[in-house]
């Protein structure tokens, strides 16, 4: 596959030498690009770039080290990456879609989808936690501020009727 566009079904980005395996919900695909260009190619889709996605979580969270980024605002599907982008073992995992993770008897972290889609990672419990944590901290502000503009455009909604009723008597 040429081109892909993460989506609410995608679940990780698993970067290979020089193409991705990507894995959703029901499917497995091999994308000839890397990990990186996916990101890239999927905030330019939904109206960012990768580098503003990435400033926009810097301010938003002031992470600045492997930052989680928002993919699209209005479906809220963040990506957080398991280290460094010029990293060739970066992998991206989605934050929406995880149910559970922890620590195996063998000392490994897994991660569990909500399909059940299981992933054993060579990294540090603390270091897949710590992301979660930055992801879900972005999540927080992203759900925070939908809510205030919700309200602030039902206000100014209401106010308007208001107004328009009151001038309709006089």
């Amino acid at each position: 596959m040429e081109k892909y566009v993460i989506n609410t079904s995608t679940l990780i980005i698993i970067n290979k030498n020089n193409y991705s395996m990507v894995i959703e919900n029901d499917q497995q695909l091999i994308v000839n690009k890397t990990a990186k260009d996916i990101i890239e190619d999927s905030c330019n889709y939904y109206g960012s770039s990768l580098k503003g996605r990435i400033s926009g979580s810097k301010n938003l969270i002031g992470v600045g080290y492997k930052c989680p980024i928002i993919i699209n605002e209005n479906k809220s599907i963040i990506f957080f990456p398991t280290s460094g982008l010029r990293d060739n073992n970066c992998i991206w995992i989605s934050l929406n879609n995880i149910e559970k993770y922890y620590v195996n008897e063998l000392g490994k972290t897994e991660i569990i989808f909500k399909n059940n889609y299981k992933i054993t990672l060579l990294l540090s419990l603390g270091i897949i936690d710590r992301q979660i944590l930055r992801a879900t901290r972005l999540l927080a502000v992203l759900n925070g501020r939908k809510w205030h503009n919700y309200l602030l455009n039902k206000y100014i909604l209401c106010y308007n009727n208001f107004v328009y009723r009151s001038t309709n008597y006089i």
